[in-house]
């Protein structure tokens, strides 16, 4: 008997398809949304094509999660099409979902190999009765033997004997350790439960990830496990985040929606925050002629309104106005807002002297042996996996958990403090802008509602009472508060979970500018680069120190993990590794703290230098355009300015070669 062998077909046919994906995508075509008059979207236009990663970004509000619903099609444009491929599956990642509470990790995972399981019973089902069946002759039995086989052949070429290594290296990836594959997911925190659906989502593997804010709940090791899985993915990414790092490491194509319409450029978020900054400067001259055109029509118009002599060249404008394409400015951005926090009260040199720190919660042994010193003015981040202890140790510092071993604050020490639960001591009968303008003091009250306006409070938000806020708002609310209170010594734990990136960059500058000492539990990379010069790294209940910032971190880190795996491949040389321990051993802390403070100094002082030289060199230009006129030809003060310049110039570079020779002498020093 010939049967057809139905799985070759389908193989055959998932061939075809997949030569096919290449000229497939997901078309967006005309797409409107209106809400009460207000227009979310205009006619919004794209397409996606195979191996993009496109960043989505907006302002808060802008409708980047309400345009990856309309994708899905959980939501209806007013006008226009989505074209999604039947062959194209989409998988979609909401910032909040419902998480099943009936199964184990491990096995409320493995539901996302749902045609694995469905072809592992039939086979078993097949089996069984290939078993009971006696007569090996007959058409039944013979049919049931192709299927098996074929069925086989379906279970190999989806990855069924490999499924469960790839299940359990994504929950590891994603910071579950293999102890919690049989914890009920009932267990897990909301944080965690995100994360079982984020793992379910990339082991689906569809043909387009929709993610929405997928880092808001992982760690920098996760962060990064994620960025690698996504940057070599076969398919499509539309990617919403307020982590600028993760969306340059991973996305090729950015998409803002700004006004009800899209900007599209195929490059990465700093590339194309760049390239507006350009552009806006251009619309900004186009709006301003175009404004002035409209204002010198709209006085003709009125002026000769009533005169039947211009009663032709008076509709000939009023039609003019009617077709005007009006060009739109979005409201300025408010990052350029400077806000610092207030002078800091001297303190004593010593801020925290942490010894023989260890923590108990029951059984359960968080921190163990914990020394740390903080010194006033440094700037330090406390960075590991979830549950390593790195709250636990702020707010041991902060007096507010018993412990083992000793703990002292320096001289005069005042404590500014921000966690999650810092929302719930603000008083809910107050307004956003009273609750502001009750603890402002000088100048600064000019500016509340600026400050607001720059943590997303404007228009009617400031007149809302503190108890009608989202959990989110009352979060900025407090960050808002510690900033304008007089401490010098602020503990800040996971500060930017609910700021946009313009409100971060604020809060990033006046931390940066701030006198006082900052410690910060933050995975948010671009926030802690440039602020912070020291990380305690939280694992296996130690706090391990290292001098530097957070990218010289993350790569020493990326090269431990690499040289471990190469002395696991050849236990060679090991004579250099232990001269190696040996020469970073030979410099005390206070050494290399202070190459550190040296190295930073000297780096500011060049990119100062640079600065001044670039601001020279376009004064000379200038200057250039107005020596080339002859009307300045017999102006003589020009000449001497320019002569200045040139040798103000000259000397700014000198500087500067004397600063960079110096800079690289140092970073020679350093050998850790």
């Amino acid at each position: 008997m010939n049967h057809t062998p139905l799985f070759a077909l389908s193989r055959l046919y998932e061939i075809i398809i997949f030569g096919q994906f290449l000229y497939r995508m997901i078309s967006i075509d005309k797409i409107n949304l209106s809400f009460g008059g207000f227009e979310l979207f205009k006619e919004i236009s794209f397409l996606v094509n195979p191996k993009d990663r496109i960043g989505l970004i907006g302002k808060n509000g802008a409708g980047k999660s309400t345009l990856l619903k309309i994708i899905t099609g959980t939501e209806t444009p007013t006008a226009g099409v989505v074209s999604v491929p039947k062959e194209t599956s989409v998988g979609y990642l909401p910032q909040q979902m419902v998480v099943s509470d009936t199964r184990t990790l491990k096995n409320e995972v493995t539901q996302a190999f749902e045609e694995l399981l469905a072809i592992e019973k039939k086979i078993a089902h097949l089996n069984q009765e290939i078993a009971e069946n006696e007569d090996y002759h007959s058409d039944e039995y013979l049919k049931k033997l192709d299927l098996v086989t074929e069925y086989n052949e379906r279970y190999q070429l989806l990855g069924g004997d490999n499924y469960e290594a790839e299940l359990e290296q994504t929950l590891m990836g994603l910071g579950f350790e293999r102890t919690d594959f049989d914890r009920m997911t009932s267990e897990f925190s909301g944080g965690w439960r995100m994360r079982v659906e984020l793992a379910k989502l990339l082991l689906k593997k569809p043909d387009v990830f929709l993610l929405d804010e997928p880092t808001n709940h992982l760690d920098i090791e996760s962060i990064q496990w994620l960025e690698d899985f996504l940057k070599t993915y076969s398919g499509a990414v539309i990617l919403v985040s307020h982590d600028k790092a993760f969306l340059d490491a991973v996305c090729n194509r950015t998409i803002e929606i700004s006004l009800g319409k899209i900007t599209d450029q195929k490059m990465n978020y700093t590339k194309f925050m760049d390239w507006k900054a350009e552009q806006r400067e251009i619309n900004l001259a186009a709006y301003t002629n175009q404004q002035k055109m409209i204002e010198d029509t709209e006085r003709f118009i009125e002026r000769f309104r009533y005169k039947s002599s211009k009663a032709v060249q008076v509709q000939s404008r009023v039609k003019q106005l009617e077709k005007l394409d009006r060009i739109e400015i979005e409201e300025e951005d408010n990052s350029a807002l400077k806000i610092s926090f207030p002078p800091a009260p001297r303190s004593g040199r010593v801020v925290v002297e942490a010894k023989h720190i260890s923590k108990y919660y029951d059984s359960l042994h968080v921190l163990d042996d914990i020394n740390l010193n903080i010194e006033n003015g440094e700037k330090i981040a406390f960075v590991g996996r979830n549950g390593e202890g790195k709250t636990t140790l702020a707010r041991i510092i902060m007096n507010e958990l018993e412990h083992n071993g000793s703990m002292k604050l320096g001289h005069n020490v005042k404590i500014g403090y921000f966690a999650q639960n810092q929302a719930q001591l603000l008083n809910g009968e107050l307004t956003v802008f009273e609750t502001i303008d009750e603890i402002a003091v000088g100048d600064i009250r000019t500016k509340i509602r600026d400050i607001l306006a720059a943590f997303l409070f404007r228009g009617e938000d400031i007149d809302k009472k503190v108890k009608v806020l989202s959990g989110g708002e009352k979060s900025r609310l407090a960050m808002i508060r510690l900033m304008l209170e007089p401490v010098n010594f602020l503990i800040l734990d996971e500060p930017t979970n609910h700021l946009d990136m313009r409100s971060k960059e604020i809060l990033k500058n006046a931390l940066a500018n701030f006198s006082g000492t900052v410690l910060v539990v933050s995975h948010d990379r671009d926030f802690l680069d440039g602020l912070v010069n020291c990380i305690y790294e939280f694992r296996n209940k130690k706090a391990k120190q290292h001098l530097g910032g957070i990218f010289d971190f993350l790569y020493r880190k990326k090269m431990e993990s690499m040289k471990e795996l190469e002395s696991k491949k050849k236990n060679t040389k090991t004579e250099k590794v232990v001269t190696s321990e040996k020469q970073k051993d030979e410099l005390s802390f206070d050494e290399k703290k202070e190459i550190n403070r040296t190295i930073s100094r000297m780096e500011k002082s060049v990119t100062q230098t640079e600065e001044k030289i670039a601001e020279l060199e376009t004064e000379i230009e200038e200057m250039d355009k107005l020596l080339a006129s002859p009307d300045n030809i017999d102006d003589h003060s020009i000449f001497e300015q320019y002569e200045k310049l040139k040798s103000k110039l000259e000397q700014s570079m000198l500087d500067w070669e004397s600063a960079h020779e110096e800079l690289e002498n140092w970073k020679a020093k350093k050998t850790w």
